[in-house]
């Protein structure tokens, strides 16, 4: 059951995907959109599902705000490492500054993260019918925001339309994979929050530092702030419908 509730997900984030490369010509309300989605998803699911998950303090700080904060650091500092190195190969950047590596690292993760929502689909079925049915439709539903996302994020930072549909492709493929893995074995529990607060972290960072002010920086707009507040808003209503 688990694997074929994952398999709505599949669809989800194709249709994600799909939408973010037809509307090329409103592209600032794409990455407005997709930045709303991003912290909607940081600020309301991932975030309280880390501080949850993960565990005790560490010397006075709840340890998924440690690893948020880790995570934000460490999505600045690849980018800035690999932009340093393109620079010091003598190696050109995009126009725009953007280097297509940052892109498919971010897109990385977002399949990471796809993975791990397979899994949460598979223990919540473990633990009962209705609780996973109330996940998947979770999962389900915010799996357009990641199928959107992965595919704005790869595209975004100059790489090309083959390796945008290959990343959107794979974070399609990861949640079945992650719900038929919990066949197999059971992530411990910190270990999963710990995971969901050092993503959370990167992922706002990139929507934060680079598709929300790109969203802004052609087309400053009162309709790219509404799609903004759009994405949120449909992550929130998300996760009311789940709980």
């Amino acid at each position: 059951m688990a694997v074929f509730v994952a398999l709505g997900a599949f669809v989800m984030t194709l249709v994600g995907g799909w939408t973010a490369q037809r509307v090329t010509d409103r592209r600032h309300l794409v990455l407005g959109l997709a930045g709303g989605l991003m912290l909607g998803v940081v600020g309301l699911d991932l975030l309280p599902e880390a501080l949850e998950a993960a565990g005790g303090p560490v010397f006075g700080v709840p340890a998924a705000l440690l690893l948020f904060v880790a995570g934000f650091l460490a999505a600045h500092l690849v980018e800035r490492l690999l932009a340093g190195r393109h620079a010091g190969h003598g190696a050109d950047e995009h126009a725009d500054g953007r280097v297509p590596q940052v892109g498919l690292t971010a897109a990385g993760a977002m399949v990471g993260h796809s993975a791990m929502d397979g899994v949460a689909i598979g223990a919540a079925f473990q633990v009962g019918g209705g609780m996973g049915v109330a996940v998947a439709l979770a999962v389900v539903a915010h799996d357009f925001a990641d199928g959107f996302n992965t595919y704005t994020l790869t595209s975004l930072y100059g790489n090309a339309r083959r390796k945008a549909l290959a990343m959107l492709f794979a974070d399609a493929v990861a949640p079945v994979a992650g719900a038929a893995s919990t066949l197999l074995f059971t992530i411990p529990e910190q270990l999963l929050g710990g995971y969901l607060g050092f993503f959370g972290g990167a992922l706002l960072y990139l929507a934060a530092a680079e598709i929300l002010p790109e969203a802004h920086h052609d087309h400053p707009a009162r309709s790219t702030l509404l799609c903004t507040v759009a994405g949120v808003a449909f992550i929130w209503l998300v996760v009311g419908i789940a709980e």
